[in-house]
């Protein structure tokens, strides 16, 4: 096992010359938080994660998280961190400051999040979590459930999860059966909930969760969800946490990985009903959770690069030690043999395309591009986690024999990162949302704004024909979907994964441009060399991936219909 560096320069270049960072500092509240400031902030971030948080993820992995007595204890390494985290203020970067933030935009809190989710993706998902719970409750709360939970939240004394899925109501949340009856000011939650990350755990003076319910009236499927607010311990007259809520761990799931973060089933309302407050109005909780939902997505994603970023970072450095074979006559590294340069280099292209592409989706929540957001919320959440699989994977190879021993540690990352493409919303469920809400809804209007800043991005791409194929192919592609839209379920996951390792090469061409330019003026700087290098690679060997995504669109009605999907 390796240790975690972040990658500082990294997060600088996308910054200034990706998101146009310095343009979103000079929007009102953030003028305090330029980009010299941010260049200040990152080298201390990093520390503290690369030295206090990296180390505990191998062994946090090998303890687990489970349930005794009813009470879930969490990895020993967790227990001792979590203070210092808490304290240390990272997470509230990019929180508001009336609530006890920073007031820094969001594209900061990204790159902690990615240096957090890096050095421990299983204990990342504890401030995820809060994370949509404070945005959730920033929408829709009262100002009442303002005051009362998100100062604690933001700073990180309380936690906060979300409580979608049941038993026979996973994807299909229209079957949520848990009930909330009203009593007085309050309503009376049972039910049980399943997958409930960081359901419960000791690290936190209060959690506060976020369920989804059905009132008595409430009109069956979608329309009828409600959203409450169920603490796990009641708060007292002071604002304080105080007697126990009737809600309960039934126990917590045995996972391929993410063994640190415990994985729960709740029960709800066994003695009485558990108290809840609603947020909003009755009816509307399936909207009020999709707000949390979306930024769960694109937390998801940048999971996907950081994991990717450590697996890159252990496989170079084991391919740099590891002598096996010759070259020239002479005992060589590995890193000396091509297929392994090949291996490593693509692992590189693809964690910096997924991350170009998360910061651009930032960058456009920063500045209100609200369009923009929803088009490519799901292009991140998808395609960032299928390339982490597949650079996860190639770290596993790197290693050999020893990639499939977990003492070695890469495995780890491979098993980690198979949940991305599940949870807050599989990838198929992705893909239909792109090709249904944020394509055919519309007539296509959102993904032409998209391809119109692909375009713009792309710049002057005679140098790279694939990219201007590819982005030939976008045009097509909506056209044919825009024609074809009973066929549109069949082709949507070609049809998302096209427009996102294209969008992704259109910001790796402008990244080389970039890149060439400060190289072009300052030679001899490793980090941009390497930088032309990375983006070339994706452009000439990894953007061609976009042909078969096309021809899956467009050939799809061609090859049978529904008997090729019926056909055993």
């Amino acid at each position: 096992m390796t240790i975690y560096r972040a990658p500082e320069k990294e997060f600088l270049f996308l910054l200034e010359h990706i998101c146009n960072y310095s343009d979103i500092a000079q929007q009102p509240g953030f003028e305090d938080a330029s980009l010299e400031m941010v260049a200040e902030l990152l080298p201390e971030a990093a520390k503290f994660f690369e030295q206090e948080i990296a180390p505990s993820n191998h062994p946090s992995d090998q303890q687990g998280s489970h349930v005794e007595n009813g009470t879930v204890t969490v990895p020993d390494v967790i227990n001792a961190l979590h203070p210092q985290l808490v304290e240390s203020g990272w997470l509230t970067l990019a929180s508001k400051t009336q609530y006890g933030g920073s007031g820094f935009p969001n594209l900061v809190g990204l790159t902690v999040n990615e240096m957090l989710q890096s050095s421990n993706v299983a204990y990342s998902l504890l401030s995820l979590l809060t994370q949509g719970v404070i945005h959730a409750l920033d929408l829709y709360g009262s100002d009442e459930q303002k005051q009362t939970y998100l100062g604690n939240l933001v700073t990180g004394q309380w936690s906060g999860t979300m409580n979608l899925t049941e038993g026979n109501a996973g994807s299909d949340l229209g079957n949520v059966k848990t009930k909330a009856v009203r009593n007085g000011d309050h309503y009376l939650i049972s039910g049980q909930k399943i997958y409930i990350t960081w359901g419960d755990q000791e690290l936190s003076e209060n959690i506060i969760h976020l369920v989804l319910a059905r009132t008595p009236d409430a009109p069956e499927g979608t329309k009828g969800i409600s959203m409450f607010i169920v603490p796990k311990y009641l708060l007292d007259a002071d604002g304080n946490p105080g007697q126990r809520n009737d809600v309960q761990t039934v126990s917590t799931e045995h996972k391929l990985g993410i063994h640190a973060s415990p994985t729960c089933v709740m029960q709800y309302g066994d003695n009485g009903g558990a108290v809840g407050y609603l947020v909003g109005e009755e009816n509307k909780g399936l909207m009020y959770m999709f707000a949390m939902m979306n930024q769960a997505r694109l937390a998801v994603g940048h999971q996907g690069v950081a994991v990717a970023e450590r697996a890159y970072q252990q496989a170079l450095g084991y391919a740099k030690d590891r002598v096996q074979g010759s070259v020239d006559g002479k005992p060589a590294a590995i890193i000396a043999h091509p297929d392994v340069k090949r291996m490593l280099l693509t692992m590189r292209a693809l964690t910096e395309a997924s991350r170009a592409l998360s910061f651009y989706a930032i960058a456009c929540q920063d500045r209100g591009q609200q369009t923009l957001l929803d088009v490519t919320t799901p292009l991140v959440k998808a395609w960032c986690t299928e390339v982490a699989m597949e650079s996860t994977s190639l770290g596993v190879q790197v290693h050999g024999g020893m990639g499939f021993v977990e003492e070695t540690g890469a495995a780890q990352h491979l098993r980690d990162c198979r949940i991305f493409p599940i949870y807050e919303g599989t990838n198929g469920i992705q893909a239909l949302d792109f090709i249904g809400r944020k394509c055919l809804r519309d007539g296509g209007s959102g993904v032409q704004q998209l391809l119109a800043e692909m375009q713009q991005l792309a710049g002057d791409c005679s140098q790279w024909p694939q990219l201007q194929t590819a982005l030939s192919q976008c045009e097509d592609a909506l056209a044919w979907v825009l024609s074809n839209p009973k066929a549109s379920p069949a082709v949507a996951f070609d049809f998302m994964m096209l427009y996102a390792s294209t969008l992704a090469g259109c910001l790796m061409a402008t990244s080389h441009r970039k890149a060439k330019a400060v190289c072009d003026e300052h030679s001899g700087d490793s980090f941009y060399t390497r930088k032309t290098t990375t983006c070339a690679f994706y452009l000439a060997n990894l953007l061609p991936r976009s042909h078969t995504y096309f021809t899956g669109v467009t050939a799809s009605a061609e090859l049978g219909g529904d008997e090729l999907w019926l056909a055993e």
